[in-house]
């Protein structure tokens, strides 16, 4: 499925860091619209890559049968070269919460403490979610450096992770707030995931250099090596910010 005709623009998201849109397109399909001109530079990413980014991201998605980034495309758009994501008709999700500290229960795995504005102690924290889990590994594979609660959508019981622009760097860069699941053992199920990531010989989407590529495969080879979910590295922040 691609956009069809004209897009017509409906509005700008204000709160994204680079120029976002969302269109219609004449089979009255609303897209989440991200051209490359207006992206802004980034230090540590080369310049008019990010929107190709968020089509790969989709396209390991769908390559690894986890279903969890919306349709992406490459297209034309009002202002020129994009990518296009079919917008998800859903809530942020509230799998990833602050709450007090006395709240903490073992239906959430903590992140991170501090104090609110209260100066009274709240912890970051998300539930031990099976969606999530597939989520988290996911971030894993594409070294996923924008991992916002705000980014997890839920439709229709499905959780689905939206703005994956920063990621395939050939550098780790694991940012999220889903390390909840740091240091537990990966599944039959997750390891097979993590595996056919590992043999994956050939991009699958234009736009991005060959040792992006490659290495994914080789993160995707460490987790079948090491056998769990990856814990966060003292070289770069482990968490988002803001987180939601």
């Amino acid at each position: 499925m691609t956009p069809s005709g004209t897009l017509d623009v409906l509005g700008r998201l204000v709160g994204a860091s680079n120029h976002t849109f969302l269109v219609r397109d004449d089979a009255d399909v609303t897209w989440v619209y991200k051209p490359v001109a207006g992206e802004q530079p980034l230090w540590d990413f080369p310049d008019g890559t990010l929107g190709r980014r968020e089509v790969a991201a989709h396209k390991i998605s769908e390559h690894l049968g986890l279903g969890i980034v919306p349709l992406t495309v490459w297209g034309d758009g009002p202002f020129g070269e994009g990518s296009l994501q079919q917008f998800i008709h859903g809530e942020v999700s509230a799998v990833v919460d602050l709450i007090p500290a006395e709240d903490l229960t073992e239906a959430w795995l903590p992140i991170a403490s501090g104090v609110g504005e209260d100066r009274k102690p709240v912890v970051l924290v998300h539930r031990d979610d099976a969606r999530l889990r597939s989520m988290a590994l996911f971030d894993a594979l594409v070294n996923n450096s924008d991992r916002k609660a705000g980014h997890i959508i839920e439709a229709d019981e499905r959780l689905y992770g939206v703005d994956r622009g920063v990621t395939l760097h050939v550098d780790d860069k694991l940012r999220t707030v889903l390390w909840g699941f740091a240091g537990e053992p990966l599944s039959d199920a997750e390891l097979a995931v993590a595996r056919r990531a590992s043999e994956l010989a050939q991009p699958l989407a234009e736009g991005l250099d060959d040792d992006e590529w490659a290495c994914l495969a080789l993160r995707a080879a460490a987790l079948c090596s090491v056998g769990q979910f990856p814990s966060p590295s003292d070289e770069w922040p482990a968490i988002p910010w803001p987180p939601f």
